[in-house]
């Protein structure tokens, strides 16, 4: 079987070079689903692998922008279109200095199954720009935002396209993104999911991805009678998804004792409690800070400069900061520290010989397209909600986010059980692969 993969990836490899993180995304997939396209002819003959790593639609546009001292700047706006077989594009914008086409095909690709799963009708895409809004000011954003709409919105819609944020995008940028798509198109729809409440938004939004990560963890720790209680708990990023992960995992008794951010890692073995995480949503939301002033701000607390946290010892980690950021050496430090369940809440944050290292240790692990789905499911249920020109109250949206992600759970534990043990990588991968195969097929060659 392996030889079918090498070949397969040898061809999209020369046919997308420089792209190692579609490349990396591509072969996961690939790996879990083979054996299932080699024995279901209606996969083979229609070409069902070949397709579904091809995006539909690849947007690529110049987004020209003046800061305020006049000067003119020149960033590179995105949009991957990846499949729409089961339903309308939807997937998060980024604006960091990484994006490039390759870190997009990669994101959009892994979104098409982590819709997938959330039993939600929708498709896959991903987009954004290498505009960096570290350091700028709100008008400076506002110009940018302004002017990578005036591209973008010729190509979404609330019945096309749906995109949402991701790093760099938060609930300022889709306001402004939102604002220029309503100009320029003359109407109030839900094109845009992550607004504010006050507008369209859903409860309960910020909170969903990190919510999610921990109920999927929650799950896992279930198959083998366990729960957070007095677990200690690392996590890493201090944006909505790590924020939101430190809330749920303290109201489930365990005890979150790390945060990051690209500079470094705080740790406090007392515990980021309540009060602790009111003063860093503090910092990263309104104040716009570095997490390393935490260790500044409260005794006892220590930051481990240019370090991520898989070295500080605990039972359940939640990378949820970007793409690579354990590494297999990361991924042995982990296991050997005693730790029993991995739930990613960025996407694809282990390197595939980190992936090994936990399946060959049999720990309970969760990835980005099973356990991070929460944020999109959510983003799914404001589109519901738009459409409907409804608000629901919090705890039905959090009743819903926490039955979508038992249902992942079940459809990971249904595909990836092997003995006692449950594959959860080829679980979600199956999984997702096999509802929008079955799509593709019925909606003939397009």
């Amino acid at each position: 079987m392996s030889r079918f993969v090498d070949s397969f990836m040898e061809k999209l490899i020369a046919k997308n070079p420089g792209e190692p993180e579609f490349h990396q995304a591509v072969r996961e997939v690939v790996e879990s689903v083979m054996p299932i396209v080699e024995s279901t002819p209606r996969y083979k003959q229609g070409k069902i692998l070949e397709r579904i790593v091809e995006p539909e639609r690849v947007i690529m546009f110049r987004v020209p922008w003046q800061d305020d001292k006049g000067q003119i700047h020149i960033d590179r706006g995105f949009r991957v279109e990846m499949n729409s077989a089961i339903g309308p594009y939807k997937g998060g914008l980024r604006f960091h200095p990484t994006v490039y086409l390759g870190l997009v095909k990669f994101l959009a690709f892994e979104q098409v199954f982590k819709n997938s799963l959330t039993t939600l009708p929708m498709g896959g895409a991903k987009g954004g720009s290498d505009f960096d809004p570290k350091g700028k000011s709100d008008d400076e954003v506002m110009r940018f935002c302004q002017s990578f709409m005036s591209e973008m919105f010729r190509h979404i819609g609330p019945h096309t396209d749906v995109p949402a944020g991701d790093i760099g995008v938060g609930s300022r940028e889709i306001g402004f993104l939102f604002g220029q798509y309503k100009r320029l198109t003359n109407e109030f729809t839900g094109v845009l999911t992550g607004k504010k409440l006050g507008w369209g938004g859903s409860l309960i939004r910020p909170e969903a991805t990190g919510y999610g990560a921990t109920y999927f963890a929650q799950e896992m720790l279930a198959t083998r009678f366990d729960t957070f209680q007095g677990k200690t708990v690392t996590v890493s990023g201090a944006g909505n998804v790590a924020q939101y992960t430190v809330e749920k995992v303290n109201q489930l008794g365990g005890k979150c004792v790390t945060l990051s951010d690209s500079d470094g890692t705080i740790v406090d073995m007392d515990g980021i409690n309540d009060e602790k995480l009111a003063w860093v949503m503090d910092l990263k939301n309104v104040r716009r800070g570095r997490i390393r002033e935490y260790a500044d701000h409260f005794k006892g607390a220590k930051y481990l400069a240019g370090q991520r946290p898989w070295s500080v010892p605990c039972q359940v980690a939640f990378p949820s900061a970007t793409q690579n950021e354990i590494t297999e050496d990361d991924a042995r430090t982990l296991v050997k520290n005693g730790c029993i369940c991995v739930s990613e809440g960025a996407n694809m944050p282990t390197v595939p010989a980190g992936v090994d290292v936990f399946l060959e240790a049999k720990i309970l692990y969760g990835p980005g397209k099973a356990a991070n789905a929460g944020g999109v499911a959510t983003s799914g249920l404001e589109m519901a909600q738009n459409a409907m020109h409804v608000n629901w109250i919090r705890d039905e949206v959090d009743e819903r986010l926490k039955d979508i992600m038992t249902a992942i759970h079940e459809a990971c534990v249904t595909y990836g059980k092997d003995g006692d043990f449950v594959d959860y990588v080829k679980g979600a991968n199956v999984a997702g692969f096999v509802k929008v195969a079955d799509a593709m097929i019925d909606q003939g060659l397009v």
